[in-house]
């Protein structure tokens, strides 16, 4: 599937270099072995102020994994995790693979039915979940239909520290959900309340699938990319290798991207149990919580989202805290192109550079990274160490393009998935010569940086020109009065499609629909210019806080149809 295509003259160029690098594939969980090994007694999760240290973390997952045996959990036996982040996230994650199983990530906000479709398609019949009225609601109906034949059901409660525990139940008792006794259910603390260690089980690094981790991919149908345990411990390999030095044992790494997430899942969890970091869990994203757990811990490595750092650096700036956030050694950004003006707001208030990262769930994520010190403005970074980029004509992907000129960007690489789980035909389809196609639209530059322009099927094709939705968006940044903004392709009677341009404004801004888009009149061409500009108080975001289009093309198109 990743063999080389045979060299030519003309696609060396297109390539950016692979690093050499070195890697021995082990099981995921082994990663948690060695944190327990070397780092025992250190901080290793904080949950709103409830603690554990490594040898704890290890000794919950050893039970909970003994316990998943119990239950029938063996060798490829799909559990499926549908949790906020909390301490039950990393004790199952690690339980589950300990006990020979793959873990099957799902979003707790998803509908009833788009949990079913994906627990069918996974072939899932286990799940965790937590007792909370908005994930048992649809946890416990899809049990009661048998589609899941045991929940292991987790105490939100029994997750928080002792007074805060008590607050939660007395105050928020409506937020509890009352689960019925007995089968499917067995709680967190029944399963792990076995006292020895999981039987062994053999696990091939290269072929067991470790995560099954839904994805639209590039068609927009949710499919299970399989990573396997040597997909995922590379990936975390790459990262640190091309990363800053971090202090194994000593850094403390924000949580609050959703670990479900495979952004968070490997540079959030699996890369702080590697160097045995504390790990600052958040359920959700409450800016007040968020500030005061910043400031009270003080993260030495801050993962996350454009409109994160858009927002911290709101809260950061109301409260007048000017250079409060310069205890944070290393943010890296991810999920969505960062505008330059927000990476330098958050900058000049922490004296940390942004490193861009680009990645997506079939790649473990991460495929190219901002060298440290080499930050270059609208570009993602370099592939990293083992990973070969290669530009290809998206109408003719066997023709790979020169230095400079836009094309699919397609990945080798030890990171690259094994495929989509039960889909031979998507399968084939993700894959050209053995390279991942992406989907998406970008350039190598004579450094090997790589620029994305955007996504293939976020082009909007304007009486036969493409237009880039990005390159408006880029544009729309520009103006001092805008915070967020989506450029979307509406439909129009004279040029098939044209660009319809949403933003929300920064606090304190003032600026009307029709000045924005005089303002975009000098910084695009006639054809990028937006048909339409309209402001709103907020856009939509995925649970990871990126910036969604959908929603708004679904308006559009309501629109339409009404018309």
């Amino acid at each position: 599937m990743i063999a080389e295509p045979e060299d030519s003259m003309d696609g060396i160029s297109q390539r950016s270099a692979a690093v050499a690098f070195q890697f021995t594939p082990i099981p995921v969980h082994q990663m948690l072995d060695r944190a327990v090994q070397r780092f025992g007694s250190r901080p290793a999760v904080d949950f709103l102020g409830k603690r554990y240290n490594w040898a704890e973390i290890g000794r919950l997952a050893d039970s909970a994994a003994a316990g998943l045996q119990k239950i029938g959990v063996g060798r490829g036996v799909k559990v499926g995790l549908c949790l906020p982040n909390t301490p039950y996230f990393v004790v199952m994650y690690f339980a589950i693979l300990k006990a020979g199983g793959t873990v099957v990530n799902f979003n707790p906000l998803y509908t009833e039915r788009e949990i079913e479709n994906q627990a069918r398609d996974a072939g899932v019949e286990i799940i965790v979940s937590i007792d909370l009225v908005m994930i048992q609601d649809k946890i416990g109906k899809l049990a009661a239909n048998g589609v899941f034949k045991r929940v292991v059901m987790c105490s939100m409660v029994g997750a928080l520290p002792g007074l805060k525990g008590l607050l939660f139940k007395l105050f928020k008792a409506k937020e509890l959900a009352k689960i019925p006794a007995g089968a499917p259910y067995i709680s967190f603390a029944a399963l792990s309340s076995v006292a020895a260690k999981p039987a062994p089980v053999m696990i091939d690094p290269l072929n067991d699938v470790a995560t099954l981790q839904f994805t639209g991919g590039t068609t927009g149908v949710p499919k299970a990319a399989m990573l396997t345990h040597a997909n995922i411990t590379a990936n975390v390999q790459q990262v640190l290798d091309s990363g800053p030095a971090l202090v194994e044992g000593q850094e403390r790494i924000l949580g609050v991207l959703p670990l479900f997430h495979v952004f968070a899942m490997t540079v959030v969890m699996n890369i702080g149990v590697t160097i045995g970091a504390e790990l600052l869990l958040l359920p959700r994203l409450d800016m007040a919580q968020l500030m005061k757990l910043i400031f009270a811990r003080r993260p030495t490595v801050m993962p996350g989202v454009p409109t994160l750092y858009t927002a911290i650096c709101n809260a950061a700036e109301a409260k007048g805290v000017g250079h409060d956030l310069r205890f944070i050694k290393f943010c890296i950004s991810g999920g969505a192109p960062i505008a330059a003006e927000a990476a330098d707001r958050f900058e000049r208030i922490s004296g940390c550079n942004i490193l861009e990262g680009y990645g997506l769930s079939e790649t473990s994520p991460v495929v190219t990274a901002t060298p440290v010190g080499g930050v270059r403005r609208g570009s993602v970074g370099v592939a990293l160490p083992g990973t070969v980029i290669e530009i290809r004509d998206p109408e003719a992907p066997q023709t790979l393009r020169p230095t400079g000129e836009r094309g699919e960007i397609c990945v080798r690489g030890p990171q690259v998935m094994k495929g989509y789980y039960n889909r031979p035909a998507d399968t084939e389809a993700a894959f050209v010569d053995g390279a991942l196609r992406t989907g998406d639209i970008g350039y190598l530059d004579d450094d090997g940086y790589l620029f994305i322009v955007d996504r293939i099927k976020d082009l909007i094709l304007c009486g036969g020109f493409n237009v880039y939705p990005r390159v408006i968006e880029e544009a729309a940044y520009l103006n001092p009065a805008v915070q967020d903004a989506i450029a979307i392709a509406v439909p129009d009677d004279y040029r098939g499609q044209a660009p319809k341009l949403f933003v929300t404004l920064r606090p304190g801004a003032n600026a009307t629909a029709a000045e924005i888009k005089a303002f975009l009149v000098g910084h695009l061409n006639k054809i990028e210019i937006p048909r339409e500009v309209e402001i709103r108080e907020t856009l939509p975001k995925t649970m990871v806080g990126k910036l969604s289009k959908k929603e708004l093309v679904a308006e559009e198109l309501a629109k339409t149809r009404q018309k």
